[in-house]
């Protein structure tokens, strides 16, 4: 994938989308509205992103005792983390990405789309899915094992 048109897109056409929504809405609603509207989405965004992340969390914590690795709650929290940094850049534009990122619905469908379109995290180079102590080999045959460090051994005389 080409990343100059992504880093053009997000440095050249935002930017400008995010001018064109202020002017526009400070035209409609004012100028002292507009600024409220932007830190007040900032504040609302601080408060899901709060919320939505102790939840995954939890839900990480939860998979990483089970032994499961949580690939899916390793997601989330990037995207929450995107998303919060997104609702703390002002602009209309930002904040309604952001807000997708933040909700757990759209949020869900986003790291689903991420999950099935990557093969790392679907039994590829990262083997994120199954189970943290199943280790499979390329011809998919479970590999399970233990040793003991000749070092750690004593070897004394009786």
């Amino acid at each position: 994938m080409r990343t100059f048109p992504i880093f053009a897109f997000l440095f050249l056409v935002v930017p400008i989308i995010e001018i064109f929504l202020l002017i526009q809405v400070g035209s409609v609603i004012g100028a002292w509205w507009t600024i409220l509207c932007v830190v007040g989405t900032a504040v609302v965004g601080a408060y899901l992103l709060r919320q939505q992340g102790l939840s995954t969390l939890a839900r990480f914590q939860k998979n990483m005792s089970s032994g499961v690795v949580p690939a899916k709650e390793i997601l989330e929290g990037i995207a929450l983390l995107i998303g919060g940094a997104l609702l703390m850049t002002p602009g209309f534009f930002t904040d309604m990405v952001g807000f997708l990122c933040l909700i757990p619905f759209t949020r869900t469908i986003i790291v689903n789309k991420v999950l099935s379109r990557s093969s790392f995290f679907v039994g590829g180079m990262g083997g994120f899915s199954g189970s943290a102590s199943q280790n499979r080999s390329p011809d998919g045959d479970i590999i399970d094992a233990e040793y003991t460090h000749k070092a750690d051994q004593k070897i004394g005389k009786d």
